[in-house]
């Protein structure tokens, strides 16, 4: 007989109770998974607010430094309100498992816009960037980096507006030049100077959204091959291909963002100041979802 996976020997509940605030939520419909986490939408039955659950067993908590993780994710988000990323309303837990109150955004994230579109047009990309740029500004004035900013993780409600979601790998920068150890990340956004081990900072997160401009322009990630070493190696040497199609200044966008040393990285406020943020115009009839 096959082992069971210790998570599914609690099935989440079909009703949530806060005993906190004693707000009851009903379990609706499955939004997906990623790491620890599964998310539902959950209404509240009271007032039939819809938000977001994403909800972690604590059985895969099984070690201090998971919880404490756990916890961290929590207190760093709870510390963010800006409208480019996604609210957290509350949190709490029960004997068997750990629920995060979050906004819901109905669009989900722009990994489906992505998977149904490919490329997009530079208005759009111009639009989604504008926004992006917004959400990391925020976290970065206030000496947070998220280190796993990628298309999964940026999230759309019903007006297209982009909100910066999933804390789990966010860390706090206590004191100028510190540089963070940990190996994190999506091997498709993940800066060299992670791979390398030379200790990191919010240059990691200018690398992750020149992987996401790419991609949104050319249909793919720059550095996406078959196989997660080749994708690393081609990420250490900092070895992509841009089309010759592509806008000069977006061109000179990426490549910037793109720069293997991070020292040579422009920060987010310069990156908003750049001509490819500057030219065109961010109207809203040039979305197509």
């Amino acid at each position: 007989m096959s082992k069971r996976n210790t998570e599914d020997d609690k099935p989440i509940p079909d009703i949530v109770f806060d005993s906190n605030s004693k707000t009851t939520y009903k379990k609706g419909q499955f939004l997906g998974k990623g790491g620890f986490a599964k998310c539902y939408e959950l209404r509240e039955v009271t007032t039939n607010g819809i938000f977001a659950g994403k909800i972690v067993s604590k059985r895969l908590l099984t070690n201090q430094k998971e919880k404490e993780k756990m916890s961290q994710e929590i207190q760093i988000h709870k510390s963010l309100r800006h409208k480019n990323i996604v609210l957290i309303h509350s949190y709490f837990d029960d004997p068997n498992f750990v629920y995060i109150i979050l906004e819901l955004c109905r669009k989900r994230s722009m990994m489906e816009l992505h998977k149904r579109r490919k490329a997009l047009s530079e208005p759009e990309v111009r639009y989604y960037m504008k926004q992006i740029l917004e959400g990391v500004v925020y976290l970065h004035g206030l000496q947070i980096i998220h280190r796993d900013l990628k298309l999964g993780n940026l999230f759309l409600n019903d007006d297209l507006e982009v909100k910066i979601g999933d804390f789990g790998l966010a860390a706090k920068i206590e004191y100028n030049g510190q540089r963070k150890k940990t190996l994190c990340g999506t091997p498709n956004y993940i800066a060299p100077e992670i791979l390398t081990k030379q200790g990191h900072s919010y240059e990691v997160d200018v690398w992750s959204i020149g992987c996401i401009m790419y991609t949104l322009l050319v249909g793919k990630p720059p550095f996406e091959t078959n196989s997660l070493r080749e994708t690393y190696a081609k990420i250490t040497r900092c070895e992509y291909t841009l089309p010759s199609s592509l806008n000069a200044a977006a061109a000179y966008m990426l490549n910037k963002m793109l720069q293997p040393d991070p020292s040579k990285r422009p920060t987010v406020r310069q990156l908003q100041e750049m001509e490819f943020m500057k030219t065109g115009n961010f109207i809203y009839l040039f979305l197509e979802f």
